[in-house]
């Protein structure tokens, strides 16, 4: 017998919304274009908990080598030793607000770098426990639970903040996450690169937020899988970012750049982003925000329209 299907994805998470049957959005100063980074600051372990999952072949590293593969490993962990300052210093030079995504390994092994961060003016959101120890639909719901509920804790008790976005480690997730994202009390998801705008998504346990990453400009996409030029990669945020700032003018646009701390802080590779921002900013005017400012403006229009 057929399943039932409804109008675009079959799930009831979102419903269908072409982009011109939208109400306009605006954000503020008539800015076209909302910009933001979200950086990512993940641990992988070297010896992930029997049963954990992770994938096959994470990027970073040369080839594949045996456990403990240190080449890979040490690879990830120049994103906290070096990366992740001259990333945040060449957003903080164009203006561009970081939301960090940390997950509870970085959050309880790196004290130091939160605190930074912290006093950088970042906002941190949740990232599940380690790069090595993914979500997914194996787990049970009560794992699950306690994997996000974790996550959360252990950032607050870290931070003094409880935080209000999720990005998944690795983008991955179960059939179950949305739902026990809201049950958890955030605010909005990063997980879910389909849309120029934020949206609004319903679970059983409460609305959240979409908030998509740029899934084709994201770093490790870019550079490391499709193995684009840096010149590549800098024509494409900018040409990316002046369209959506033109198409903008009727409605607005959401450019959400994903960084790694291990592969754009690599001396030679920033400062591709960083002509790649200055080109942004001359597209003057641009709502450069956090995830927060982001989903918050977002809500705003929906009360207003």
């Amino acid at each position: 017998m057929p399943a039932d299907r409804q109008e675009g994805m079959d799930h009831q998470h979102y419903e269908w919304s072409p982009l011109p049957e939208r109400p306009i959005l605006r954000w503020p100063k008539d800015a076209p274009l909302a910009l933001g980074a979200l950086v990512i600051l993940e641990h992988y372990e070297w010896e992930p908990p029997e049963g954990s999952y992770s994938l096959r072949s994470p990027s970073g590293g040369l080839i594949k080598f045996p456990a403990p593969d240190y080449v890979q490993l040490t690879h990830r962990e120049y994103g906290h030793r070096v990366g992740i300052f001259r990333v945040l210093d060449m957003l903080d030079r164009h203006g561009v607000p970081a939301t960090i995504a940390v997950d509870a390994t970085t959050a309880l092994q790196y004290p130091w770098l939160i605190e930074h961060c912290m006093q950088r003016g970042c906002e941190l959101i949740g990232h599940g426990i380690a790069a090595s120890q993914l979500i997914t639909s194996k787990m049970s719901a009560d794992e699950e639970i306690e994997t996000i509920g974790s996550s959360l804790n252990i950032l607050e008790q870290q931070t003094g903040l409880r935080p209000r976005g999720w990005l998944s480690p690795e983008g991955v997730e179960s059939s179950r996450t949305p739902q026990l994202a809201a049950s958890a009390g955030l605010s909005y998801l990063c997980d879910w690169p389909n849309d120029e705008q934020p949206y609004k998504m319903s679970t059983v346990d409460g609305d959240l937020t979409a908030l998509p990453l740029f899934l084709e400009l994201d770093d490790e996409f870019a550079l490391w899988t499709r193995r684009a030029s840096l010149d590549s990669w800098e024509r494409m945020i900018v040409a990316a970012g002046s369209k959506m700032h033109a198409d903008g003018q009727q409605t607005g646009r959401l450019l959400m750049l994903t960084l790694r701390p291990w592969l754009t802080g690599q001396p030679f590779r920033i400062q591709a982003l960083g002509n790649a921002l200055r080109s942004l900013a001359a597209l003057d005017p641009i709502f450069m925000a956090t995830g927060s400012q982001i989903v918050d403006s977002f809500a705003e229009n929906l009360s207003a329209s």
